[in-house]
């Protein structure tokens, strides 16, 4: 599988060295100095982009008219998901986005569905989710918070939306699950889904130790679009719809 890499940062390098040890080929890095190209895609199979949030819709843009598979790792396109899915049918294109490829957090996207189910009934217990990440963090909340936030609610019909103190989203508290979005110093991703009631806490969370999960499943993902058409979720990677 031959693989331009959009972002060179920290994931991408992490990406790179996954790709390398499954016998797959890095055939185009694009980077800020150097934006991606025609010529970088000449060759190539699939393409992975974990850029940033204000080039990564030119990029998915400029994927889908050259006809080049894209597993994308950015977040904070979410308003312009309707355009994205649009862009991919009307060129019979192949697209997989995540707010994290990380197969661990996708088990723990699945657990936080049934939890609130389970929760659901009980009116004493109130849900609230906390991420952390490190300082170099752009966005707030993460796209991982939002996923585990839009999943509890879908599944808890006492919340209609989500709200975050640190960020410009905001909503009626009283019908609103809080995201509180923290950044530290060196946080590779935490993220923490707690119902408090007077009389106990129920919390279930997931920590990434590294980057090589996050690596891993977009590689994965990269391997899976191969002779697909369509838009699809990480959920269709790993068959947990």
């Amino acid at each position: 599988m031959k693989v331009v890499l959009v972002g060179y940062g920290k994931m991408g390098k992490e990406i790179e060295i996954i790709l390398l040890s499954r016998g797959h080929k890095v055939v185009g890095k694009a980077t800020e100095d150097e934006p991606l190209n025609k010529a970088m895609i000449d060759n190539a199979d699939v393409a992975i982009d974990f850029s940033t949030p204000h080039s990564v819709l030119n990029n998915i843009d400029f994927l889908l008219h050259n006809n080049i598979p894209t597993v994308v790792g950015t977040t904070g396109w979410n308003e312009a998901y309707s355009k994205v899915e649009k862009n991919v049918n009307e060129n019979n294109g192949a697209l997989v986005h995540a707010s994290n490829f990380s197969i661990g957090v996708n088990l723990f996207f699945k657990l936080n569905e049934q939890l609130a189910k389970l929760m659901e009934p009980y009116k004493g217990y109130t849900p609230s989710i906390t991420e952390i990440h490190h300082t170099e963090k752009l966005d707030a909340p993460s796209g991982t918070a939002i996923s585990l936030a839009n999943g509890l609610i879908d599944n808890y019909n006492q919340l209609t939306e989500w709200y975050c103190p640190q960020s410009e989203h905001n909503a009626e508290e009283a019908t609103a699950l809080k995201i509180e979005a923290i950044r530290e110093h060196d946080v590779k991703g935490t993220h923490r889904i707690d119902y408090i009631s007077e009389i106990d806490t129920l919390s279930i969370q997931h920590e990434a130790h590294n980057r090589t999960g996050f690596a891993l499943g977009a590689v994965i993902a990269a391997e899976w679009i191969q002779n697909k058409k369509g838009i699809f979720t990480m959920k269709d990677v790993l068959q947990l719809s």
